[in-house]
């Protein structure tokens, strides 16, 4: 008797923000009956192995990126041993995992930022599916590279040939050549990374599936039905489909304290800001800027500040600030984000970071620094109106900021509409259901071929 095959191997990128989304996708998969295997690189195992639980039904796997323990990973070095080191490594795990009398590989489900493991997929003829995780128009942008190099709205190599609005669709925000994701450090690194976008549009674009980490009628627009070949599925956001126990496992050591001392704190008179975990977030002279004007302000804050990114404050800052304000270099996000003491998030705009404060109801003081984070803003600010955008770290332009999200009292109304369309029972009910239909489709393809 043939054994069914049941292994689905999930591939994210190298990232918190990336590898967060992809456990708690595959946290859902044992409800149909599927065996996921996380596979990811040795520097994060190390991390996480021990925070998932077997109960669960999640295997997770480790490669060698080949770099030594001591390199920084950074986006340049983590892109090279995807390309030229990991994808022999991850073919001899794959090999082992066909042949091991468990059933055998059902399908892959790759994040598009690791579109090296697609190649390897298609070597053993199994089924691929893309993963996004992040909001459906991030990715529209990205397929609309060989347009606007077609109509001149940048060159070959990715650079702006001239200021010129970018609408993808009537009704959208309208964004700006400067909020395009690859326009991030010196020339040599934006045209590096574009061709790093070039080449996984390349590669991604005839997957049969896009999975997408966001919810249905994202912007309310009928324009985002999938045409051609190619379905995008939105079954997002996952936070709202999380089943087991603890399902956002953390690359850092997450400090608890800060839960009870926003205890002694009064009703909404916090300010949680963080600037995520992925690209350095600041200059030094932001961080000091920034320090300098919450100090000024008066604002209580919590502050999730790593380590290696405090040389910005001013001597003795933390100690001078500590009746007020905390500094912390990781904080459990999502407990500090429910605490009823936390009246508003200063963010960096990252999608998970949005779906959170979604999820506990808090509006955004929104500062984008890179990549996708620009766009989100223009969601924030422009087409779901639960934000406020500052452009610097000045005492006057925070204290604007916090002035404005006060002082719009619909703004409340508009984050609980939000909440209830993706984190109610009809939210939940349509990303489900667009999973389970994911399931069905790629299962009776798998029994076709």
């Amino acid at each position: 008797m043939k054994l069914m095959k049941k292994k689905v191997i999930l591939i994210p990128f190298p990232a918190q923000g990336h590898v967060t989304p992809m456990l708690k996708l595959a946290s859902i998969l044992p409800s149909f009956g599927l065996k996921p295997v996380l596979i990811v690189h040795e520097f994060i195992h190390d991390r996480i192995s021990a925070q998932i639980n077997a109960r669960d039904g999640i295997s997770c796997m480790s490669i060698s990126d080949g770099l030594p323990v001591e390199m920084p990973r950074d986006f340049f070095s983590i892109e090279k041993a995807m390309e030229d080191y990991m994808p022999s490594r991850l073919d001899v795990v794959i090999r082992e995992l066909n042949e091991d009398g468990d059933g055998g590989i059902f399908c892959f489900i790759v994040d598009l930022l690791a579109s090296w493991a697609i190649n390897v997929a298609n070597k053993y003829e199994v089924q691929v599916a893309g993963f996004w995780p992040a909001m459906h128009t991030t990715y529209r942008l990205i397929a609309a590279i060989p347009a606007m190099v077609r109509t001149g709205i940048i060159s070959e190599n990715g650079c702006p040939l001239h200021e010129s609005p970018i609408c993808l669709y009537p009704g959208l925000p309208t964004l700006t050549t400067d909020d395009l994701p690859w326009l991030i450090g010196s020339s040599a690194a934006r045209i590096s990374r574009f061709k790093f976008w070039s080449r996984t549009l390349d590669r991604s674009i005839n997957l049969k599936w896009l999975l997408m980490n966001t919810f249905p009628d994202e912007c309310q627009e009928k324009q985002f039905i999938s045409t051609g070949v190619q379905q995008h599925i939105q079954i997002g956001p996952l936070n709202i489909h999380s089943t087991t126990r603890k399902i956002s496992p953390s690359f850092w050591q997450e400090d608890k304290d800060c839960l009870e001392w926003l205890n002694t704190q009064n009703y909404g008179s916090v300010v949680y800001i963080s600037f995520g975990s992925w690209v350095s977030p600041l200059e030094k002279l932001k961080i000091n800027n920034l320090a300098i004007a919450l100090e000024a302000s008066g604002s209580q804050f919590l502050w999730v500040l790593g380590s290696s990114w405090r040389q910005g404050l001013p001597s003795g800052y933390a100690e001078k600030v500590a009746g007020r304000g905390r500094i912390v270099s990781w904080a459990p996000q999502i407990e500090v984000l429910r605490h009823e003491a936390v009246g508003c998030y200063l963010t960096h705009c990252g999608w998970n970071s949005i779906m959170e404060a979604i999820q506990c109801k808090k509006p955004l003081l929104c500062y984008p620094v890179a990549g996708d984070q620009f766009v989100n803003c223009a969601y924030i600010v422009d087409a779901w109106q639960i934000g406020v955008k500052i452009k610097g770290f000045g005492r006057r332009e925070l204290e604007e900021g916090f002035r404005r999200l006060m002082e719009d009292n619909e703004m409340n109304q508009r984050i609980l509409r939000l909440n209830e369309k993706l984190f109610g029972n009809e939210g939940r009910s349509k990303s489900m259901a667009n999973l389970a239909n994911f399931v069905h489709d790629i299962k009776k393809f798998a029994d076709t071929h």
